[in-house]
């Protein structure tokens, strides 16, 4: 039996076991989970310091190096994340009535487990904490298969909370990494549906096309994150301009930085000056149609088949449009359906706003830096999920969940 099988396998048999343990027992051990990761801390970064520096020496790409990094802060994180966990109502168990037919049978549904998910993801070891926990609580087998950049990291990381596991009478399996990076093996993982229930892919854009197109498991996708900011003629201009720089600025290499902004052309006489003098403090390279070019020294002046670039950087995409239809338009044609965020203080724009876009999550007045599990109150998140099946946007527990009839009779028969 292969590695990859033999994983899968185990995994599926621990499933099992944690499905029948109850909220209060969960919410223990993810206490002893969080105590693991702060008490050993400095064992995590020795690990993570030598892996960000073989990175550098590889000539990452800073955003990637960004996500690799776990400092204090980012460590403490983890563990108040998973402390939220603990605090989120279980979503196992949960019924609701479907009332009794006139035949006199009576239907329920329960939330139930997916079963053991599988997390491909790249250089972010802190998914393997986050992932970890919200599979724990939801009452699910993780098989984690990061990238190579962070594989030593999420080891560490795991191994402290499956000695937590194994210290309550439970299998280290219920929290597996993959020890080899080998794509090969990334592959096999991927044919595993005797075992996996669902995959869920994280990380750039050619990681999920690839995962998508080659795994006979059903994938939850969440392809890229063109986020962006669309500055209403009704518009506070000082609001605004804080909503873009912290989308734009706060933390460049994550989904739900702003990769756009759309500009009512009423305003963008009085608002991308201020842009323009902004952007060049914070060093953010501008790509802008015409209409919008004469605000900015040096840009680069694009057409609209340039439009929809995730940057993960400093730099963002500028379009003036004639009117809010415009707007819609241009986030219709190069949004990605992860966040969008209109500024106004006309609330029927807000309202037709949030009503018309298309995306997991929409915003009003305020950052889209705020689309994230634990900022919405999901605690940490397993994904995004971009694309409609069960689960749409930010992934908290009761997306890790599914629902199975419950159908009690009296003997009746169908005729």
């Amino acid at each position: 039996m292969s590695l990859i099988t033999q994983l899968s396998q185990d995994a599926k048999k621990a499933a099992q076991k944690l499905a029948v343990l109850d909220t209060a027992t969960k919410n223990t051990i993810l206490r002893d989970m969080a105590q693991a990761i702060r008490s050993n801390k400095d064992v995590i970064k020795d690990v993570n310091t030598k892996e960000v520096a073989r990175a550098k020496d590889n000539n990452l790409d800073a955003s990637m190096i960004d996500r690799l990094i776990l400092d204090d802060a980012r460590i403490e994180d983890m563990a108040a994340g998973i402390e939220v966990i603990i605090d989120l109502d279980d979503p196992v168990g949960a019924t609701r009535e479907f009332g009794t037919r006139p035949n006199g049978i009576e239907i329920r549904k329960m939330r139930i487990p997916l079963g053991v998910v599988c997390m491909i993801y790249e250089a972010r070891p802190n998914v393997t904490a986050d992932a970890g926990a919200l599979c724990f609580k939801s009452g699910n087998a993780v098989i984690l298969r990061g990238g190579k950049e962070a594989l030593d990291s999420s080891l560490a990381i795991a191994g402290l909370l499956q000695d937590v596991l194994e210290k309550h009478g439970l299998p280290r399996a219920l929290i597996t990494v993959v020890p080899n990076p080998d794509r090969a093996l990334m592959q096999e993982l991927m044919e595993q549906r005797d075992y996996i229930d669902v995959i869920i892919p994280r990380g750039g854009e050619g990681l999920i096309n690839y995962v998508t197109e080659n795994s006979k498991v059903p994938v939850i996708q969440h392809f890229k994150g063109v986020c962006h900011l669309y500055v209403d003629k009704d518009a506070d201009l000082d609001k605004a301009l804080q909503l873009l720089l912290n989308g734009k600025t706060q933390r460049t290499g994550v989904c739900n930085a702003l990769e756009g902004l759309v500009v009512h052309q009423a305003v963008a006489a009085d608002f991308l000056p201020k842009v323009a003098a902004a952007f060049k403090e914070h060093g953010v390279t501008v790509h802008v149609n015409k209409a919008g070019s004469e605000y900015f020294d040096g840009a680069d002046v694009i057409d609209e088949t340039q439009y929809g670039e995730e940057y993960l950087g400093l730099e963002i995409a500028i379009r003036v449009v004639d009117d809010f239809d415009g707007a819609l338009e241009h986030i219709a044609q190069f949004g990605s359906n992860h966040t969008e965020v209109i500024c106004t203080e006309d609330k029927a724009a807000a309202q037709h706003f949030q009503l018309a876009v298309d995306a997991a999550v929409v915003m009003v007045n305020a950052s889209s830096r705020f689309s994230d599990g634990s900022q919405l109150g999901l605690g940490a998140e397993i994904g995004i999920a971009t694309t409609k099946l069960h689960a749409y946007g930010p992934m908290g527990l009761e997306s890790l969940t599914a629902e199975k009839y419950l159908v009690n009779g009296e003997g009746q028969i169908r005729n």
